[in-house]
């Protein structure tokens, strides 16, 4: 069950008239702090950031399933499932065997998963999947929300890299 807050947060951002996505993304932070916190474990970043999506969905955020070729059909199966719910239908009775099975689980599952460290391993794979323009325009975007200050250290911080690539 999502947390009061992260609800708050959500329909907050909701009604900012921000994306599904970025509503969808207080979840998965709390799912994060949850793993940093103990409560339970993931098997990876990949994991817990499917759990919050999951969790998410069955909120009732407008996160829509993703597209084939985007994820295996399991994925978009249960994805669609999670959407549904969330959208009001039918609800049956939750098997608390299994909830318990998959708590359990959980918990006996490691922490690291989400550690800064493999939080960004997971940032860069799934940019990779993405194409250059994709790329391009999400930075983009990110240099027009950044104060003059945020964009001299982005341009201090590219000349960097630009530098250490340079000299291989």
């Amino acid at each position: 069950m999502p947390e009061k807050e992260t609800i708050e947060r959500t329909d907050q951002d909701a009604r900012q008239g921000k994306s599904p996505g970025t509503q969808a993304g207080e979840f998965v932070r709390e799912e994060m702090h949850h793993v940093r916190e103990g409560k339970h474990g993931a098997r990876s970043a990949k994991q817990a950031v499917a759990i919050g999506l999951s969790k998410a969905r069955r909120s009732g955020v407008s996160l829509k399933p993703p597209r084939r070729g985007r994820a295996s059909a399991r994925t978009r199966k249960q994805a669609s499932r999670d959407y549904r719910r969330g959208r009001g239908h039918a609800r049956r009775q939750r098997s608390a065997r299994r909830s318990r099975a998959t708590r359990e689980a959980l918990r006996r599952e490691g922490r690291s998963a989400a550690s800064r460290r493999s939080l960004a391993r997971q940032a860069r794979s799934s940019a990779r999947s993405r194409g250059s323009a994709s790329r391009h325009r999400s930075a983009k975007k990110a240099v027009r929300t950044k104060a003059r200050s945020g964009l001299l250290q982005a341009a201090r911080k590219a000349a960097r890299t630009r530098r250490a690539h340079a000299r291989r």
